[in-house]
């Protein structure tokens, strides 16, 4: 049975990007680059929209505001692109472009459910925000984790990770700084149907 990661890169106030800025922020440091190049073999699944941009990097497009890659973010989209991907949507056209990448027009939802049930090893989100939300919602995450990095995007901060989430309870599983100054916070998640009882006086 395959395990399912939800995975973000944020800024501390749980934002995925922020206009002008660049990939990491700028704040990626040797011990996390080290830490992203251990990571395991993964399949990646994301919705059309990341599809879109990511694959957008892989053929060459550079990020609003820079002039090229810096090479942490190449060494990134190269992994991506070797890696097997999963695009759940319905306006995208097979074949698609990118290589190493699956078109599934059925429902997200019961697809990533299959996957779990028949496949093995590790299932990870890339960036897409409804999907994350939509397969959190169905109970299907065994893990959700989270790299925070030390800044605070309050006047550009894009894409609030978790605004439409339910109410989630999150018991920590690992926890590591990198660099000294970014962290990251594993948990096991469970979707709460109403707020705990509050504790007795």
């Amino acid at each position: 049975m395959s395990e399912l990661l939800v995975d973000f890169i944020t800024s501390l106030d749980g934002c995925a990007s922020g206009e002008g800025w660049p990939g990491f922020w700028g704040l990626e440091g040797p011990e996390y680059l080290a830490w992203l190049g251990e990571q395991p073999e993964v399949t990646y699944l994301m919705g059309a929209n990341t599809y879109r941009l990511m694959s957008g990097f892989a053929a060459g497009e550079v990020p609003s505001g820079q002039d090229e890659f810096r090479p942490e973010e190449e060494a990134s989209v190269d992994e991506l692109t070797r890696a097997p991907k999963v695009v759940f949507s319905s306006s995208l056209e097979a074949p698609l472009p990118w290589a190493n990448t699956t078109l599934v027009r059925d429902d997200a939802v019961e697809t990533v459910r299959a996957m779990k049930e028949n496949g093995s090893g590790l299932l990870s989100t890339i960036g897409s925000l409804s999907l994350c939300r939509s397969l959190l919602r169905a109970g299907l995450v065994d893990r959700f984790r989270v790299v925070m990095f030390p800044v605070i995007t309050g006047a550009t901060g894009a894409e609030r990770i978790y605004d439409g989430y339910p109410d989630v309870a999150l018991d920590m599983i690992e926890h590591r700084t990198f660099d000294g100054r970014i962290q990251l916070v594993e948990y096991k998640p469970r979707v709460l149907e109403h707020p705990p009882l509050a504790a007795p006086a």
